[in-house]
């Protein structure tokens, strides 16, 4: 079982699910990058999956709710312009998103994306749970995501620590869409944000 963990996670680790927590954006940082997307409240979930294999590397959740964020625990999207609170990132204008999405998908992970249009009160919801979690410890993607997921949607969601697991039991939510990402850049998944200028958001 030992030796499981540890391979689970090494694989997390380069997919993304293995960067350290504490970090914390000033309320000045928080307050300036702030964005509401006009679209209706809605969660989003990321599911990160090898090419190769088509096992779960990551997961996280976009909030769109009074201000839009993404949820992404132990994650390694890191940018100096971009404010982070623990697991939760600031501002995610449609410019922020799409550098989002393709940062994760390259020549060895697709990205899975799902959209579920709830009520202005789940989406609230959704993001105080988030901002409330605290840090998430490396291979726990998924695990904390869930928790999150069954609170909204008792019954429909139960807590895992395999993202395939919980796109399954989401993707089963009736209204819930669906899209897949490919792109097949270098593994090197730092350039994407390395090109990104925040000048053009």
């Amino acid at each position: 079982m030992r030796v499981l963990l540890l391979a689970l996670c090494g694989l997390l680790a380069l997919a993304g699910c293995a960067a350290p927590p504490g970090v914390w954006a000033t309320d000045e940082a928080v307050a300036r990058a702030a964005y509401r997307h006009d679209g209706p409240p809605r969660l989003t979930l990321f599911t990160m999956l090898n090419n190769n294999t088509g096992a779960g590397a990551h997961t996280s959740l976009m909030i769109n709710g009074s201000q839009r964020v993404i949820w992404d625990p132990a994650g390694s999207f890191k940018h100096e312009t971009i404010p982070e609170r623990n697991d939760v990132i600031f501002g995610v204008t449609p410019m922020v998103a799409d550098v989002y999405t393709r940062f994760h998908a390259r020549k060895t992970f697709h990205v899975q994306i799902q959209e579920l249009d709830v009520t202005p009160e789940i989406a609230e919801r959704a993001m105080q749970l988030a901002l409330g979690y605290g840090p998430v410890p490396q291979a726990q993607c998924a695990r904390s995501t869930s928790s999150i997921l069954a609170e909204l949607f008792p019954g429909k969601v139960s807590q895992t620590w395999l993202p395939k697991t919980l796109a399954a039991e989401f993707g089963a939510i009736p209204g819930v869409t669906e899209q897949v990402l490919y792109e097949y850049d270098s593994d090197d998944n730092s350039k994407v944000l390395a090109q990104w200028d925040p000048a053009k958001v």
